[in-house]
């Protein structure tokens, strides 16, 4: 039995292995992208001359208002399509959003890192918690850092990966168990994020095409996505330590200056966080005078809202990192006058010239993407051929799951999918007498797995930057068999864990 065991376990580390090299040897990811933006304009006339389209419901997620939509592929070889080619280059730039955020958020973090407060975090984790807890607390402060949106990447991921390193563990799987709990576990959190206030509000949406009266609430799912963040936070902790890690062995590598937390506490760092700590504490008490109270300017100001699409939650992660690097590094003083924090923040920009290039690239695949309208026809073709499918209502649901994790490779985002799915599928399984809840919990797990595997998730190209500190050659081949077993285990598990739940009859939240 154990030799059966261990010769599984060989056969999937040589089939990563392979996944890896194969990856490896594909082009730059640049040159990929540019060679998919070439499939993409074939294949957008090859679909336009078959008169390929679609009609179906959609649900705005601005004004909450659904209209009927006819999507057509869109050629970018007609004349239209050549215009847009030429002139939106800066456009999709421009509107590519890890650009802006990246930018944006690393002047914090570049403070923050530079100044050594991202270091001496790393240093009171792993001095306060067990070793064997290490995996675990990557995994779950990943998880709840979506309610800081997308800031998890650009923080936990080189967290996750100096915190390994500091132990004397492989870093790369330090940052694979972060990029498990930012990215695989995107949909679900211990707390209300700004993603739920929109997927509910789209929910209702779709609710009232059929039922004006009924609605669900923010914490619809709420119990379902406690249970889900503290079980899958068990199965990815397994899954590094039992697989990733293993394959990785031991790290070899030379030291990486900014992810070394090795060693004695460095002169002026009790001070340094100290002053990190107060620092945090008057920010936090100037932010709840601008947002607790009724219409205080940082809540939302058509509906006065906290969490959702606030000015609270816009910028929140930014200040922070940027209000507490500053105070560290004037206590520790670890940097001085303005010339260091300035100099701090170019150091950082400098760093991401390879990564910006590339998003460069990558914002025109998504655009012209976007453009031909395919993914979004295929998505509803296959609503369409679910819709007419006469099964039960729980292999219906599978099969709605099925069809999200298909679509999930190649349109990344949660937040435009659901628009088209939930006014297709709330409807439909209404009329089975499933609970709308119940289809946004479905929604939720099949979606986010796909995040660690798709390249067109727009921070793939990041992870692979971060994972370059440590392996310099690594690619994009290194990222996706690194996280192939996640995105598998995740899926699996995570669909036995919902179909449990909605066979034993479980509140999926307190307001149902």
């Amino acid at each position: 039995m154990i030799e059966t065991v261990e010769r599984r376990k060989s056969l999937v580390q040589r089939l990563l292995n392979g996944i890896e090299v194969v990856g490896n040897k594909v082009p730059h990811p640049a040159v990929i992208f540019v060679l998919l933006c070439v499939v993409v304009i074939a294949l957008s006339q090859l679909f336009h001359m078959l008169g390929t389209s679609v009609t179906f419901l959609l649900i705005d997620p601005q004004t909450h208002r659904a209209h009927e939509e006819t999507a057509v592929v869109n050629s970018l070889l007609t004349a239209d399509g050549i215009r847009y080619l030429f002139t939106s280059t800066v456009r999709n730039f421009m509107a590519f959003g890890p650009v802006g955020v990246i930018l944006v958020v690393m002047v914090g973090v570049g403070i923050a890192e530079e100044a050594g407060l991202i270091r001496a975090l790393v240093r009171q984790i792993v001095n306060i918690a067990p070793r064997y807890a290490i995996t675990f607390i990557i995994v779950f402060l990943g998880i709840i850092s979506s309610i800081a949106q997308d800031a998890g990447y650009l923080v936990l991921l080189p967290l996750g990966a100096a915190a390994f390193y500091s132990i004397g563990r492989h870093p790369l799987a330090g940052l694979a168990a972060a990029f498990a709990g930012v990215a695989g576990l995107f949909g679900v959190n211990l707390l209300i994020t700004p993603t739920d206030a929109i997927l509910t509000e789209i929910t209702n949406d779709a609710i009232h095409l059929v039922a004006p009266t009924q609605s669900v609430t923010l914490t619809a799912n709420l119990w379902f996505s406690i249970a889900s963040t503290l079980l899958m936070c068990v199965v990815c902790t397994f899954i590094t330590d039992r697989i990733v890690e293993p394959r990785l062995g031991k790290y070899e590598g030379a030291p990486v200056a900014d992810g070394d937390t090795s060693g004695d506490e460095p002169a002026g760092e009790a001070r340094g966080l100290k002053f990190a700590g107060l620092a945090l504490l008057g920010f936090s008490a100037v932010v709840a005078l601008l947002t607790l109270p009724p219409g205080a300017p940082l809540r939302d100001p058509q509906t006065g809202a906290i969490i959702g699409d606030s000015p609270f939650m816009a910028s929140l992660i930014v200040l922070v990192f940027l209000v507490t690097g500053i105070a560290y590094g004037a206590g520790a003083r670890t940097l001085g006058g303005t010339k260091d924090y300035i100099g701090a923040v170019t150091k950082t920009y400098a760093g991401l010239a390879d990564l910006l290039f590339l998003f460069l690239i990558i914002s025109q695949f998504i655009a012209y993407f976007n453009y031909s309208n395919m993914a979004t026809v295929a998505a509803v073709k296959m609503g369409d051929v679910l819709e007419h499918a006469n099964v039960g209502s729980i292999w219906l649901l599978l099969a709605f799951m099925a069809v999200v994790a298909v679509v999930s490779l190649v349109l990344a985002s949660i937040i435009p999918k659901w628009a088209i799915f939930a006014p297709i599928f709330i409807p439909l399984f209404m009329r089975l007498h499933v609970a709308p809840d119940v289809v946004l919990a479905a929604y939720r797990v099949a979606d986010s797995p796909a995040n660690v595997v798709t390249p067109l998730m727009p921070y793939l190209a990041l992870v692979v930057v971060f994972a370059r500190r440590y392996l310099p050659d690594a690619g994009v081949g290194t990222i996706v068999a690194l996280m192939l077993p996640y995105y598998a285990a995740l899926y699996i598990f995570w669909t036995l864990l919902f179909v449990a739940w909605y066979f034993f009859g479980l509140s999926f939240g307190p307001s149902v």
